[in-house]
């Protein structure tokens, strides 16, 4: 059975030595601030914590990714950031033998990655690569996969930066680097290597790079942040200031499930309430939950915080689904303050 939601009698921020933080929906929403961010990270360094900025994006370099979180009032060095590009590279050596020829097809980000790394960087099949490293860039054509995918098929290793199928810009989701990916896989049958999240490799480089052992991931979207950090068997902090919701925590899968839930990165300065279980009832300070033929029945007092309804509401119908109960869906109230 899956571990269900737990709690903390110090602040997270005491409690883990290190936080893998995600950038877009968590530290900021495109090129805007997200309320309370700045003030949640500087009250965790002032308390020790440790920080690694750690994304999925492989189209930008360290320094630019720092250069915004510095003037979003989140003061950040290049080392502090881990990039799927990054990750891509340094997987690389897992696979090709150092000093061996890549084709990137991928932005400058990637290009930078892969040179840092000690590989020669090509861009044509007929340069004989020993392995493809792929990452998303809007600029991408055609050409470029088709490269990719002469290369593959040839031989070469494929390697990429992630496998996130959408990519959430202002105008909607638009196809992301696990839609290009997928371009050259079907063309080559050929499946890819992938460094980024849900895959736990990058939160591992991250601990690495910070010189820590363990970390507390803090990310908005389950089947990337925190499938990652479950499958890295790391404690995962869900902050509901970006894709996912309260009510997706309730319906998360086993492998996406995190271990706190907060409404911004303040909670990184906060102490956790500890959930319990009392017979059928399941409870988290003043709220207690169960679920009733396969219907989720709620009990609070008027001053109860709705984020403890849905701590105990989590536990409540994690634990009816894992022993084989079919859930009600349309029983989750609404939250009206998350």
């Amino acid at each position: 059975m899956t571990e269900l939601i737990i709690g903390s009698d110090l602040p997270l921020a005491q409690a883990y030595p290190l936080a893998l933080v995600d950038l877009d929906g968590v530290a900021y929403k495109g090129h805007e601030p997200i309320e309370f961010a700045a003030q949640g990270l500087t009250g965790a360094r002032e308390s020790g914590m440790g920080l690694v900025f750690v994304t999925n994006n492989a189209s930008r370099e360290p320094e630019d990714v720092a250069s915004q979180l510095t003037q979003l009032s989140i003061p950040t060095s290049a080392h502090e950031v881990m990039t799927a590009a990054q990750a891509c590279a340094r997987l690389l050596h897992k696979h090709v033998p150092a000093g061996a020829k890549v084709l990137v097809v991928g932005g400058a980000g990637l290009i930078t990655a892969v040179r840092s790394e000690g590989f020669e960087v090509v861009f044509s099949a007929d340069d004989q690569p020993a392995a493809v490293a792929q990452g998303f860039h809007p600029s991408l054509a055609w050409e470029q996969l088709a490269e990719g995918a002469y290369a593959i098929s040839r031989g070469a290793i494929h390697v990429a930066s992630n496998l996130d199928l959408s990519l959430p810009t202002a105008r909607g989701y638009a196809p992301g680097n696990g839609a290009l990916v997928g371009a050259i896989a079907a063309a080559t049958g050929v499946t890819p290597f992938s460094a980024g999240k849900p895959s736990p490799e990058m939160y591992e480089m991250a601990i690495a790079q910070a010189g820590a052992e363990t970390a507390l991931v803090v990310g908005d979207r389950l089947d990337t942040d925190l499938a990652g950090a479950r499958a890295g068997g790391l404690h995962g902090l869900h902050v509901l200031t970006g894709v996912n919701s309260a009510r997706d925590d309730i319906l998360a899968k086993p492998q996406e499930r995190p271990h706190f839930i907060a409404r911004d990165l303040r909670a990184l300065s906060m102490a956790q309430p500890h959930p319990g279980r009392d017979g059928e009832w399941f409870t988290c300070a003043n709220a207690a939950v169960r679920v009733v033929d396969g219907d989720l029945e709620v009990a609070a007092r008027a001053d109860v915080d709705e984020l403890d309804i849905v701590r105990a509401a989590c536990c409540a119908v994690w634990s009816y689904v894992d022993e084989g109960g079919v859930f009600n869906t349309t029983s989750i109230p609404s939250f009206s303050s998350l």
